[in-house]
Order: structure tokens, then C-alpha cells, then sequence
């Protein structure tokens, strides 16, 4: 089964994919917030291309592990989504996804401009890689 992984910003939404097998996420691209209604069109096409059968939204929880100001405008978004999207629409937690990947991309010198261009899809790979691995963990527990 194919995942598509998203990391929700108020600018940009960064976008990741699964392999088939369900077992590696790798970053695709983001999307430029601009409405809800150019998101939910593009969300639709990223969806249609990898015939992935579940989103996966970062759910940014507080260190505190509390819904914050920002956790409770992606849950918005993800009713949303829920009403207007072909597939199953899962949260999941992405703290510290976004400076994971800033960390990276400074290690890499990546220029500062195209850092703000790669580090949200980053972040959806690292929040979309959590969750496969989850996946996998509870399967194997549970076959064992």
C-alpha cells in the first residue's frame, strides 16, 4: 500500500510518498498554500499519481504533548480533508520533523534558498518514515 505524507505550513504544504510495499518514504515536493481549494486540487493529483491509499498529516504536538495553536489549524485542515478526500486521512505526530530537516541541510551546505524549498518535503519524508516504521513495528508485534 502506497502513503502519501504531508507536513502542513501556513505557506506550504511539504509533500512525501511511500514506496508500493509501504516500507520507504521519500520526499516529492510541496505545495504552495494559496486556499484550500488549489490544495485540495493538487492533494487530488499527488493522489491520483502515486495511487496512495491513506494521507498522512503531521499533527504538530506541543513538547507537552498538548494540542497548541498550530495542531488545532492542522486538525481543521484534516476535517476538511477527510470530507473531500478519495482515501482513508490519518494524523500523525511530527514534532521536531522540521528541524530535523533544517539540521540536514545545513550538514549538507545546502544554499539557504533552496532550503526553504526542500526542507518541508524533507519533513513529511521524516514524519511519513515515523509512521511506516510504526506500521511496521505493530504488525510484527502483533503476528508475533
Amino acid at each position: 500500500m502506497t502513503y502519501l505524507g504531508l507536513d502542513y505550513g501556513e505557506k506550504r504544504i511539504g509533500v512525501a510518498c511511500s514506496d508500493e510495499t509501504g516500507l520507504i518514504a521519500e520526499p516529492l515536493g510541496f505545495i504552495s498554500v494559496t486556499g484550500y481549494k488549489k490544495v485540495k486540487t493538487e492533494l487530488k493529483k499527488y493522489l491520483s499519481e502515486t495511487h496512495a491509499a491513506q494521507l498522512v498529516v503531521g499533527l504538530p504536538i506541543t513538547t507537552k504533548n498538548e494540542i497548541g495553536k498550530q495542531a488545532a489549524i492542522v486538525l481543521a485542515f484534516v476535517e476538511k480533508l477527510k470530507k473531500d478526500m478519495p482515501c482513508e486521512v490519518v494524523t500523525w505526530d511530527e514534532r521536531f520533523t522540521t528541524k530535523e530537516a533544517d539540521r540536514i541541510l545545513r550538514e549538507t551546505e545546502t544554499a539557504i534558498d533552496q532550503r526553504r524549498e526542500r526542507r518541508d518535503a524533507l519533513a513529511a519524508q521524516f514524519m511519513l518514515q515515523n509512521y511506516l516504521d510504526f506500521q511496521r513495528m505493530k504488525s510484527t508485534n502483533v503476528s508475533a
